[in-house]
């Protein structure tokens, strides 16, 4: 790395934890309710009219139950949005019904806060679909994840003893996260974006002449206004195809910037309000600095991958080195006004966030380069990760090293004051193990099907990459994707949306059920014999939990992709 890529890294993590400090202490106070009388007098109406009461909290089995009837309502109200948008208003290109097929997958996709998009946004969305279909589901889906973060970081500060296993209630947090954390910010962070050149308008598309004379249709549309919650909801579906790349959506290199701080934003100061929660500042630090130092070392390998170049070009007289006159390096799919360094630190942020937003072609990097956001995403939604999600990811890793821990030591393993016993270890299990599941069997469904095969453009190493990693950013619900493949067909789209499905609410069940349980169990007092589980050697523990067992699932597969394309490359 060069002396501007190190320093894009410091600024961006110094500018981070700046942010994310005080955001935390207001996530704190969502979640313990701890609101001004203005607020709550103005969320009153809106309890009165669904019939629940912000003191009524509900059983681990209401508040799943409650999530997932909500969700599935959501998904079949984008599903027919969709289909019937040829009749509705704000539809100034005359955009057609969307297909069946595809108007399922987006569907499953939005809610499940994937945001994988088989299709291009500005020739198959309407504006009102955009707006009142996509970008609604971008807030719910966002407060969706952190509602159950809410409820895990509940089960472990509560000190009942009475056996009912309550972790809230899920319309107040929904109504509260929607209400006093995403809308505000949106709001903000939208205004910049528009001051930075991002635009938001109604208009029709523009016919405008090209330099070389010929006639090209530029697409207009409220975009600011979605640009900033796919962001910070950690959605990463894009109004244009060319998503975070295009102009009229990442127009600048402060709003790059402003970006990716936007992805980590809210993940990073959930950890913050986790320790707030649990009553120990240090347990949030902890959980950040796990996910700081996996996410550096992401960077450390990305950056260079790409700064190196391709040694087949360079064997053909191409220079690879950066001057004055050329970028040097591997600028194959990224943008001249972002660069090498900010291009793949966005890439590695967008993927380790469950964001899937790129400025950046994937498919473009080198094998190594292109793996790094791979296995960001393999992890688990861990390093950071999406809104909620990055937070109960990481605490379900931290219970598995403490009972590991426990295994080596001989004690019946405890975090936060609450023991891990048989139930939890169980639902743990399930938690870890459903998208690890989803990805190679999906994987391996798709690369024996002919319907599968025929959408691969790239037969070899690449081709089957190109499969892994849609398969890893639908069920890990990132959304982004390395492009090469034909996914928008009926054997993928189905595919896909199982996968999106089943790795979002296949994980948020059991991690509820977790909730519950230790929210039923009496916090033990700390002793002498108590193992800490906020300095540096539970850190490493952590990380090498999440390396292990997040990880190893993967090596076969990966190696049979982008390791065999490395290889091939340098040879």
């Amino acid at each position: 790395m060069n002396t501007s890529a190190w320093v894009l890294l410091a600024l961006f993590l110094v500018v981070l934890v700046a942010l994310a400090w005080p955001l935390g202490r207001c996530l704190a106070a969502l979640c313990e309710g701890r609101l001004p009388r203005w607020m709550l007098a103005a969320e009153a109406p809106l309890y009165r009219l669904a019939g629940t009461a912000p003191d009524r909290s509900m059983h681990w089995r209401r508040y799943a139950l409650a999530l997932l009837a909500f969700n599935t309502l959501g998904a079949l109200a984008v599903y027919g949005l969709q289909r019937v948008q040829g009749w509705l208003p704000l539809n100034p290109a005359g955009l057609p019904a969307v297909p069946p097929d595809s108007a399922f997958n987006t569907a499953v996709s939005f809610v499940s806060n994937t945001n994988w998009q088989g299709y291009a946004g500005e020739s198959t969305m309407s504006y009102l679909t955009q707006m009142l279909g996509l970008a609604v589901q971008n807030f719910l889906s966002a407060a969706t994840g952190i509602a159950v973060a809410f409820a895990l970081a509940r089960g472990f500060a509560a000190r009942r003893t009475d056996g009912e296993g309550r972790v809230g209630n899920f319309w107040v947090d929904m109504t509260r996260i929607t209400l006093w954390l995403l809308l505000p910010l949106s709001f903000v962070l939208a205004l910049f974006f528009v001051g930075q050149g991002v635009i938001q308008n109604f208009d029709a598309y523009q016919g405008v002449t090209t330099l070389e004379h010929a006639t090209q249709t530029l697409a207009m549309g409220p975009v600011a206004s979605q640009e900033a919650i796919k962001m910070l909801g950690t959605n990463g579906g894009g109004f244009f195809n060319a998503n975070s790349a295009h102009p009229y959506e990442n127009p600048t290199a402060l709003a790059n910037f402003a970006q990716m701080l936007a992805i980590f934003l809210i993940p990073a100061a959930l950890c913050f309000a986790f320790g707030r929660v649990v009553g120990d500042r240090r347990q949030g630090w902890a959980v950040l600095a796990a996910m700081a130092v996996l996410f550096v070392a992401a960077v450390l390998v990305v950056i260079p991958a790409e700064q190196a170049g391709n040694p087949l070009l360079g064997a053909l007289g191409a220079d690879p080195t950066a001057s004055a006159l050329q970028s040097g390096g591997n600028m194959e799919g990224k943008e001249v006004r972002f660069g090498i360094a900010a291009s793949s630190l966005f890439a590695a942020v967008t993927t380790a966030a469950s964001c899937g937003a790129v400025n950046a072609m994937h498919d473009a990097f080198t094998p190594l380069g292109g793996m790094v956001p791979m296995v960001l995403m393999q992890l688990g939604e861990v390093v950071f990760g999406g809104v909620g999600t990055g937070l109960y990811s990481m605490l379900i890793f931290a219970i598995l090293a403490v009972f590991i821990a426990g295994l080596m030591i001989g004690r019946t393993p405890e975090y936060l004051g609450k023991k891990i016993e048989v139930r939890e270890m169980k639902l743990t299990s399930i938690a870890i193990l459903v998208t690890p599941i989803l990805v190679l069997a999906g994987t391996a469904v798709a690369v024996i099907a002919d319907a599968g095969r025929a959408g691969i453009a790239n037969p070899g190493a690449h081709g089957f990459s190109e499969v892994l990693y849609a398969l890893t950013s639908a069920a890990n619900n990132n959304g982004s994707a390395f492009a090469g493949l034909s996914a928008n067909t009926p054997f993928y789209n189905g595919l896909l949306a199982l996968a999106m499905w089943f790795g979002r609410f296949g994980v948020i069940v059991p991690v509820l059920a977790i909730a519950g349980a230790l929210a039923a169990k009496k916090r033990i007092p700390v002793t002498a014999g108590t193992m800490p589980t906020h300095g540096p050697l539970f850190v490493a523990l952590l990380i090498g939990t999440v390396l292990l067992v997040g990880l190893l699932n993967y090596v076969p597969a990966l190696a049979l992709g982008p390791v065999v394309e490395h290889l091939m490359l340098w040879k």
